[in-house]
């Protein structure tokens, strides 16, 4: 499922890794970047997170704000932020509904298994809530950069 790019994107309010709650709306004149992720302290969700936390004062220069989105609970992602000292926060969408609006909730293997899970997945939206860029299927390796390039992009 991809979603059309210059509309308005699904909007969302959950809980965030500082306790407090986020909505899309209320990032209305920031850029915002969300990257959805499978799961907390896994390898390869860690080198994303520590990718774009090395990358976040790149991205505040361009009034950028970072969310990290997975059906982790908050408690898990306090704990994640802590041991890997994340400067963004991590939404928790326990019930996968705004995985589902963004159509990052997929079928997947893994071993001959099948299961639904997190499609590893970026979405650039622009000060007025339109999405700009999505990135689908994402592999890590220089992912924050090609985002970062993005913004900057957009920013003129």
């Amino acid at each position: 499922m991809t979603m059309e790019t210059g509309k308005k994107a699904p909007k969302f309010k959950l809980p965030a890794s500082n306790g407090e709650t986020v909505s899309l709306m209320e990032l209305r004149g920031q850029h915002v970047v969300i990257f959805f992720y499978p799961k907390d302290m896994t390898p390869t969700c860690t080198q994303q997170a520590c990718d774009m936390r090395d990358a976040y004062s790149l991205f505040r220069e361009e009034n950028t704000v970072l969310l990290g989105i997975s059906t982790d609970s908050v408690k898990s992602h306090q704990n994640f932020v802590a041991k890997k000292e994340l400067p963004f926060l991590l939404l928790a969408d326990e019930e996968h509904s705004v995985c589902e609006k963004y159509g990052v909730w997929q079928l997947k293997k893994l071993y001959g298994r099948e299961y639904m899970g997190i499609v590893r997945s970026t979405f650039l939206i622009d000060k007025e809530g339109n999405l700009v860029r999505e990135w689908r299927k994402v592999k890590v390796k220089g992912h924050a950069e090609e985002v970062l390039a993005s913004v900057r992009e957009l920013n003129g």
